[in-house]
């Protein structure tokens, strides 16, 4: 079986590039602002076999649940709103950025 491989390359101009750059800045932030939260969720909740520690403390209430892709996907909306920056990149690439 015969495969056709195709490439494409693309010359943007300094302003294209700006803001793409913009874009994956955008991505980068909204990725590390979803694992932040993720991990500060799970760290919230570690605690040793027999006692919990005096130095670790709920950080986030206990009945507060898992931010899992489906419920930071749909916090994205909010942040737009808020974060105006976030207007300018399409809503599929910052889903895909979680």
């Amino acid at each position: 079986m015969l495969n056709l491989t195709y490439s494409y390359r693309i010359y943007p101009g300094l302003e294209q590039e700006a803001q793409m750059l913009d874009w994956l800045e955008q991505c980068r932030r909204v990725y590390n602002y979803a694992l932040a939260e993720r991990k500060d969720w799970s760290n919230s909740r570690k605690c040793p076999v027999n006692a919990c520690s005096i130095k670790q403390e709920y950080i986030i209430p206990a009945e507060t649940p898992y931010p899992d892709y489906y419920k930071q996907q749909n916090a994205l909306t909010k942040a737009k709103e808020e974060i105006p920056e976030l207007k300018a990149v399409h809503s599929q690439v910052l889903q895909d950025a979680l």
